[in-house]
């Protein structure tokens, strides 16, 4: 783990550009996922506090905010720490990283954290996506009277490039708007175009609670609309699908997306 990776890491895990209403131009979404050890080093708890300190007054220096930041209480090899940013472009990406880089009280605090235990995390994993056209931006949970949801992220391998952009037409033809008929909150949709299992897409919804998720998937699968899409013999999950991925995350309490 090299000292650059680390604070590129940081800076642009939680950089989000803003993007004009009216632009409805794919964004670019990246993943980036700090994957740790329960050890008396407390990795999850000193990484949450070197985002919550450090990380987010950065990125606002920078002229740029904290978007998402995720723990995983159900899900594959927690614990972890997942932080989910949105740009306008691969450029400015690019450019947000190199505003935090010259960040001298940044830098110096990441010297603290780098030092605070033998590992900060164990490995460090990062994807890129492009927006899908039927949900070209990141559209956060409204949040009455504070109230935080619980989020789902799902990642749905496919056979080769064909078949998945037959799920992706899916999404963008009918299933997106099922999810918001029914109230499951989509937050994302995204194609990786960078990252480990591709071909694959990875998209996001919010729920009330975990019972409100149980009853509305119940729902999704009885839905007639539902059925009638993915009755289509080349639409069945066996020609579109070759792996589900699920994770429930719970925002941390620095977290925009809540």
């Amino acid at each position: 783990m090299t000292r650059r990776n680390l604070i590129g890491a940081a800076l642009a895990s939680g950089v989000s550009m803003p993007i004009p209403a009216a632009d409805q131009k794919p964004s670019i979404l990246q993943l980036r996922w700090f994957k740790m050890r329960n050890s008396p080093d407390n990795e999850l708890g000193h990484t949450k506090e070197f985002f919550r300190s450090h990380v987010g007054p950065a990125l606002s220096r920078a002229g740029v905010p904290m978007l998402g930041a995720f723990t995983c209480s159900i899900g594959q090899e927690t614990p972890l720490l997942l932080a989910i940013s949105e740009f306008a472009s691969l450029a400015a990406m690019e450019a947000a990283g190199e505003r935090v880089w010259s960040d001298a009280e940044f830098l110096k605090a990441y010297a603290h954290y780098a030092a605070s235990a033998p590992r900060v995390y164990e490995r460090e994993e990062v994807s890129l996506l492009r927006s899908f056209s039927g949900f070209p931006a990141l559209r956060p949970p409204a949040n009455a009277e504070g109230k935080s949801h619980i989020f789902e992220l799902r990642m749905y391998e496919s056979m080769n490039g064909v078949t998945l952009a037959r799920k992706i037409r899916m999404f963008n033809d009918g299933e997106i708007g099922i999810f918001e008929r029914l109230g499951m909150k989509p937050v994302f949709f995204g194609e990786t175009i960078a990252g480990s299992k591709m071909p694959n897409l990875v998209y996001m919804l919010s729920f009330d609670d975990l019972a409100a998720r149980q009853r509305l998937w119940g729902e999704f699968v009885a839905d007639a609309e539902w059925k009638k899409i993915s009755a289509a013999p080349e639409l069945s999950d066996a020609q579109v699908v070759s792996n589900i991925s699920n994770w429930i995350l719970e925002p941390l309490d620095f977290s925009r997306i809540r």
